[in-house]
């Protein structure tokens, strides 16, 4: 009997585990919260609350499919778990937007240069990174580091906890800033740099790389089969354009989620200098020799959800009493751009600009505008930022000219045609929402023999919905409101 496949997708808040057939059609899915803890001096989330959480979405999906063949693991990246050799974490695990290691960051580049850790790592320096907290924990906490006998990222934390196996992707790798993306391997410069013993990190391996079966201890826990596969699947970036089946350089993925993110695949190794210039991260792909990028904002689907959430309550009672979402019903009536400008920096300024400290603005108000136009702008508001975002690709060589859209984001017809007249480039709408668990289940179907390679893989997996086409004439009217955006962030960023 041929098994089903499962993927894991670990996110910052939460997990979930999503099972297909052995088609690739989709079965059933179980999601699981956990808490993060924001204060002005930390960001973390707990490690062991992480892991009691995985056992429950897998014990929940194997109790109802006791014939998992195979689970591939992907989560968010840069967040580590020091642990001890049994694989207990010995400390909270800092979260990318924690505020910790920028000291360490500006030690690391003052030893080595911008420019070298930018051609080993693929990316600026920056805090967000592991390598920087790393550093920060073994100057602050050196009695934790020195019990430390491993550094995980998430997705090796979980994979180690499943099979006893201590590997981590290249992808998720490549968000340590400790990579190096040529030559696929730790960089010994920089963890030396950094003072780090490179021995505390997990073995790299090529995206979709098997683990090896579960452990015995793990078999009574989680009731899967002691034939369940484990599988290394990537960052969840990466994850999201596998399973949007995004492998060519003329096409990208649209990430409709509450992050907005649009990754372009190249064929080689980018213009590093050119991709800095945008602050763009370069990151090994699932095929040799390529790579992808992360053009993005902090505040995609997060921002319509707040603008329903905040500014709707009277929609959303109108809306229920019609048997309509709020999204929905506040999406009707949308014929033309508004005019209104939105910078979406609800959570900070992610690319072109990484700024933490920049704020949302909202401009051109009076009284008449209404609650719907205000959704509606911050739908265009998002969309400029991927605009801006696309300058500067463009300017790096980038030169995709058609998107697959992911996410909830990819439901929404309004927003889907937005996107296309904006951008000038069609997109296509995919039918699952959820593209990271589709990426993981395609690997694994590859690595348990359920598929024969990628595109076979993609063919079972990977459907598409709809194509929305960019009209000319709205093109025209949103560049003319793009010109007045592009200054946006210029002129408010001094003020706030």
């Amino acid at each position: 009997m041929r098994m089903k496949t499962a993927g894991l997708d670990i996110g910052t808040t939460g997990c979930k585990l999503t099972v297909f057939d052995e088609n690739g059609s989709y079965l059933d899915r179980a999601y699981r919260e956990y808490p993060a803890r924001r204060t002005g001096s930390a960001h973390e989330v707990d490690a062991d609350a992480i892991l009691d959480m995985v056992w429950e979405v897998i014990g929940q999906m194997a109790g109802r499919y006791p014939d998992i063949g195979g689970i591939g693991v992907t989560s968010f990246g840069e967040t580590f778990v020091a642990a001890d050799g049994e694989g207990r974490a010995l400390f909270p695990a800092m979260l990318y937007t924690d505020p910790r290691g920028a000291a360490e960051r500006d030690a690391l580049t003052e030893r080595l240069g911008k420019e070298q850790i930018l051609h080993i790592t693929g990316v600026d320096p920056h805090e967000m990174y592991s390598i920087s907290k790393l550093m920060w924990l073994k100057a602050h906490e050196p009695e934790v580091y020195g019990k430390t006998e491993h550094v995980f990222l998430i997705e090796d934390y979980v994979v180690f906890h499943l099979t006893g196996r201590a590997q981590i992707d290249y992808s998720l790798a490549a968000r340590t800033q400790a990579f190096d993306i040529t030559e696929l391997t730790w960089s010994q410069v920089i963890l030396e740099a950094a003072g780090v013993d490179p021995a505390l990190l997990s073995q790299p391996v090529p995206i979709g790389t098997s683990a090896g079966k579960i452990l015995t201890s793990v078999l009574q826990k989680t009731g899967l089969s002691p034939d369940t596969t484990v599988v290394s699947i990537g960052h969840d970036q990466v994850a999201a354009a596998i399973g949007a089946g995004v492998f060519t350089s003329d096409l990208a993925v649209d990430g409709a989620g509450t992050v907005e993110c649009i990754t372009p695949v190249y064929d080689g190794l980018p213009d590093l200098d050119a991709m800095s210039r945008g602050k763009f991260a370069v990151v090994p792909y699932v095929l040799p020799g390529k790579y992808v990028c992360y053009a993005f904002s902090h505040t995609g689907g997060a921002l319509i959800q707040w603008c329903a959430d905040t500014l709707a309550k009277k929609e959303k009672e109108l809306a229920a009493q019609t048997g309509m979402s709020v999204n929905a019903y506040l999406e009707q009536g949308y014929t033309e751009p508004t005019g209104l400008l939105v910078l979406p920096h609800f959570a900070g300024a992610a690319t072109p600009y990484m700024d933490n400290g920049s704020k949302g603005a909202i401009l051109g108000l009076d009284t008449g505008v209404t609650t719907a136009q205000l959704y509606h702008a911050c739908m265009e508001g998002v969309v400029y930022e991927m605009l801006v975002n696309m300058e500067y690709l463009e300017k790096a060589g980038t030169g995709f000219d058609r998107l697959h859209a992911t996410g909830g984001g990819a439901r929404s017809p309004v927003w889907m045609q937005m996107k296309a007249d904006m951008l000038n480039v069609p997109i296509t709408a995919l039918a699952t929402a959820d593209a990271g668990t589709v990426g993981s289940a395609m690997l694994t179907g590859i690595a348990t023999g359920l598929f024969e390679g990628l595109e076979d893989a993609a063919a079972h997996m990977v459907e598409k919905r709809e194509t929305y086409e960019p009209r000319k004439e709205m093109h025209e009217m949103y560049r003319k409101i793009y010109e007045r955006y592009r200054r946006l962030y210029e002129a408010v960023r001094p003020l706030v």
